[in-house]
């Protein structure tokens, strides 16, 4: 095992399924030349070269679509944007074409496509750079849509993604480049559908992914260090496909579940999430489902405001103690 960070995680994965198949390339706006806008594909164009590692225009309409092209010729595009909230801009793209070409054409073509970038506010970028879209994408059969929290997780997910024959949305957070994980040094893979206890407990369940597990295992620690609570975090780790048994286990364990994302809470992932609890484990509950998730108002540029916005560990622990 080595510690690395989240952003080393991701490039060692990018290079190493590079170095595996010739048919892997990458592209996106500043992901030669300048090494990526978060040095998150550092050296890939000096080990691969301009033919596998390519700069495009500020057009993700245009490189989005050439990459669902290039996928249906057998190669295997890891499409980059430099925010998922560009992402919006080649949605035609991604939904009417990536997604839907498997089942338009029977089964004949596979579109073996990664769209990845970082997805997530608190960096000061304003409400246009600030999305966290993991629902619109996970609404649309034919995509998979991944939320990986830690540098192990986000290594071996998007290994598994880039040898998917399905286009896969990987989800990352800006935030979490710098955090440090332990990884394997040997090759590993995670499977999408899977979800992580990351910590168990009796209690409660809370149920995250992305940054938002870093709150709840914060919350989590709060609640054992000042209450003597033992709180159980669930990471999702995969939004679709959603690992429902993990989630009712936990629940039908613990009797109580608090719900913690980034997302909007309108037609949000713990949306979903509430309606898989009371539908398999209404039972089981001994108090409503809580939600912690961020305000539902566009993103603030001032730093402030959007620190209080966004869900942190003192929300999740005070939601917690209600429904204790």
């Amino acid at each position: 095992m080595a510690k690395i960070t989240y952003r080393k995680a991701v490039n060692q994965a990018i290079a190493e399924e590079m170095q595996r198949d010739d048919n892997v390339f990458l592209m996106g706006e500043e992901v030669a030349e300048y090494n990526g806008a978060y040095k998150v594909t550092e050296g890939l164009l000096d080990r691969f070269g301009a033919k596998r590692v390519i700069d495009t225009p500020i057009s993700e309409c245009g490189f989005a679509g050439l990459g669902v092209g290039a996928a249906m010729y057998g190669l295997r595009p890891i499409v980059e944007f430099m925010t998922w909230s560009f992402s919006l801009v080649a949605i035609d793209q991604i939904i009417n074409n990536a997604a839907n070409i498997r089942y338009m054409s029977g089964g004949l073509i596979h579109i073996p496509i990664v769209f990845r970038g970082p997805a997530n506010g608190g960096v000061n970028v304003g409400a246009t750079h600030s999305h966290t879209p993991e629902n619109y994408y996970a609404n649309v059969p034919g995509l998979k849509v991944v939320c990986p929290a830690t540098a192990y997780d986000a290594k071996g997910m998007l290994k598994t993604a880039i040898r998917d024959n399905d286009p896969v949305c990987v989800m990352e957070n800006t935030i979490l480049y710098n955090e440090e994980w332990e990884v394997p040094e040997d090759e590993y893979l995670i499977p999408f559908g899977q979800a992580d206890i990351k910590r168990k407990g009796t209690d409660i369940s809370l149920i995250a992914h992305g940054r938002a597990v870093l709150a709840a295992l914060e919350a989590a620690r709060m609640l054992k260090d000042e209450e003597g609570i033992e709180a159980e975090v669930v990471d999702l780790r995969s939004i679709r496909p959603l690992d429902i048994d993990t989630i009712v286990e936990s629940v039908r364990k613990t009797g109580r579940a608090v719900l913690v994302e980034e997302n909007k809470p309108f037609c949000g992932v713990d949306a979903q999430v509430s309606h898989v609890i009371q539908d398999r484990a209404f039972d089981y509950l001994d108090a409503p489902v809580k939600r912690v998730s961020a305000l539902d108002v566009p993103q603030p540029y001032n730093d402030t405001l959007e620190k209080m916005v966004l869900p942190d560990a003192q929300r999740v622990y005070k939601t917690c103690l209600a429904i204790l």
